[in-house]
């Protein structure tokens, strides 16, 4: 995950609709079923997923009250949190 790009995303949330990313996460989870993909393509479309799962996250946080940088911060805790255990 990269922090940049959940950031992104999130500002897009922000900008249009929650609706958009998740149309969008659908869309490439469905991609993954094509049998010729490379894993390296499936890597990719994984990564995006996982940044687009990421921002739903951090903007569902915020709609909660968390200031923007102090959500994205805390995400990114949780996610380095559960990558050291």
């Amino acid at each position: 995950m990269k922090l940049p790009v959940i950031k992104h995303l999130t500002q897009f949330i922000e900008d249009n609709d929650e609706d958009f990313v998740g149309e969008t996460i659908e869309t490439l989870e469905a991609l993954t079923e094509v049998p010729s993909l490379k894993d390296e393509e499936l890597d990719v479309i994984g990564e995006l997923i996982s940044n687009m799962y990421g921002a739903i996250e951090v903007h569902k946080m915020i709609k909660e009250g968390t200031p923007k940088k102090e959500a994205l911060n805390a995400f990114m805790q949780r996610v380095l949190g559960s990558i050291d255990k």
